[in-house]
């Protein structure tokens, strides 16, 4: 894991930056319906988490971050996030390392989930590293507005995702999507070109042979 300090002097966004973290402290959020027609037949939490993940690690201003060390971004991203005790009902978060192939990754989210959904602590898998940002699924229904709010000091930069329960629509499978940024890091710019090439990744998802079919017990 690299983390690379920003230089704020220099930084070509460096009087927004200023703003939106010492005058107006200020996050929002965009829900979308991402077309996941090309996923039929996928395990569709899995891929997702692994897209999502692939195009957030296309980008730094998902992956900046304030640390010990000053306001930087991490050369890589993993995703963290919910599974469901199915005997308690509460949610436990689950992290997995990504890479760039999703054979690999679907094999180790499946040993992760395996291992660690059946636990009853919040942070089931320990160790959490500092270079993840947080993912959810609420299966049980769809919405077309999802707000998260983080009550912390406002300085809390990595985006955080949060999907619905998906519905068909004129033949096409549609997933709400909702994305958490701060305005210090991630313009409504930004955010637009998240959404494009996270949907361009989606319409060329091609699981590797055998991986197509794979299926199991999803988040929740």
């Amino acid at each position: 894991m690299a983390f690379h300090l920003i230089d704020l002097e220099h930084w070509e966004r460096r009087e927004i930056y200023a703003h939106f973290i010492n005058e107006v402290r200020c996050t929002y959020a965009a829900t979308v319906r991402m077309d996941v027609t090309g996923l039929k037949g996928q395990w569709l939490y899995p891929a997702m988490l692994w897209l999502l993940t692939q195009t957030v690690n296309q980008m730094p201003e998902f992956r900046t971050s304030h640390t010990e060390a000053g306001l930087g971004v991490y050369d890589e991203m993993h995703p963290a996030y919910t599974v469901l005790n199915r005997e308690n009902r509460n949610f436990s978060v689950v992290w997995t390392e990504c890479g760039h192939d999703y054979g690999t990754f679907l094999r180790a989210y499946e040993a992760d989930t395996a291992a660690f959904a059946a636990l009853v602590q919040f942070a089931a898998k320990p160790d959490r590293p500092a270079n993840t940002f947080d993912i959810s699924m609420i299966p049980w229904f769809s919405f077309t507005a999802f707000d998260i709010h983080v009550f912390d000091e406002g300085r809390y930069l990595l985006p955080v995702f949060t999907m619905g329960k998906s519905l068909e629509e004129n033949g096409r499978r549609l997933l709400p999507l909702a994305i958490q940024v701060h305005h210090a890091v991630c313009d409504g710019y930004h955010v637009g070109r998240f959404i494009q090439a996270l949907q361009d990744r989606i319409d060329a998802f091609a699981p590797p042979p055998g991986e197509s079919g794979a299926q199991g017990h999803g988040p929740f």
